[in-house]
C-alpha cells in the first residue's frame, strides 16, 4: 500500500490497526498522564508508543484477526478439534448434567 492510503488515526482501546509495514496490533491501554499507548501484537508481544510516535506513524484501522491463537503460541492443529465442526447444542445438556458427570 502507498503512504497516501494510510491516515493518522485516533487510538481507541479494543480496536485493531495496521501500520505501513503490515504489522497488526490492538490498542490495549491509553495512559493520558504518561501520554503513552500500549499495544499488543497478534503474537502476544506488548509494546508502547508515546503520543507523538503514534501520530507520526501512518496506519489504518483494521479488522481483528479471525484466529486468536497467535498470542497463545499454538497452531490450529493443536486445538485437538476441527474448528469448522461445532458440537450440536443437543449434546450440551444442562449445567447439572455436566456436573453430575464428575460425581460418578
Amino acid at each position: 500500500m502507498a503512504t497516501e492510503d494510510f491516515d493518522h488515526v485516533q487510538p481507541y482501546i479494543g480496536l485493531w490497526y495496521t501500520d505501513m509495514a503490515g504489522n497488526s496490533f490492538e490498542v490495549v491501554a491509553i495512559d493520558e498522564d504518561d501520554r503513552t499507548i500500549e499495544i499488543q501484537h497478534f503474537d502476544g508481544t506488548v509494546g508502547e508508543l508515546d503520543f507523538a510516535m503514534w501520530f507520526e506513524t501512518p496506519m489504518e484501522m483494521s479488522e481483528p484477526p479471525e484466529d486468536y491463537s497467535g498470542s497463545l503460541d499454538i497452531e490450529r492443529e493443536d486445538y485437538g478439534v476441527e474448528m469448522s465442526e461445532l458440537a450440536s447444542t443437543d449434546d450440551w445438556g444442562t449445567a447439572v448434567e455436566y456436573l453430575e458427570r464428575f460425581d460418578a
